[in-house]
């Protein structure tokens, strides 16, 4: 039996690192350091409270986030980007100039597509 190799390597880190919210919540965090719930909310429009939760517990469980609980009145809970996240900053920072170089061509491409395929 032949093993399967995977023809696309970098999937299981796109799923990881660019599902929905998680691009968002990490640059935040990477950004702006460590937010309260409500902060990091507030940073990012559209994300509800249930899906933020998810998400940070699923970025925290990947060791990308860690989880501050400090046991005071009321109490206070703090997120923060881990040093394993903070290591995305370059691939972030590439995609970032990507966009800058390239959205708008893609944006053209877009364009002349819808164009075209009209009925």
């Amino acid at each position: 039996m032949t093993a399967t190799v995977d023809p696309c390597p970098i999937t299981p880190v796109i799923d990881l690192v660019f599902g929905r919210w998680s691009t968002q919540v990490l640059w935040v965090l990477i950004h702006d350091g460590r937010l309260r719930f409500t902060e990091l909310q507030q940073r990012i429009p559209g994300l509800t409270p249930k899906v933020l939760t998810q998400r940070l517990r699923q970025l925290e469980r990947d060791g990308l986030v860690t989880r501050t609980y400090h046991a005071e009145v009321p109490p206070r809970v703090e997120y923060e980007a881990t040093q394993t996240a903070k290591t995305l900053t370059p691939v972030f920072t590439s995609i970032v100039d990507w966009s800058g170089e390239h959205f708008s061509e893609v944006l053209a491409a877009r364009e002349s597509y819808d164009t075209s395929h009209r009925a």
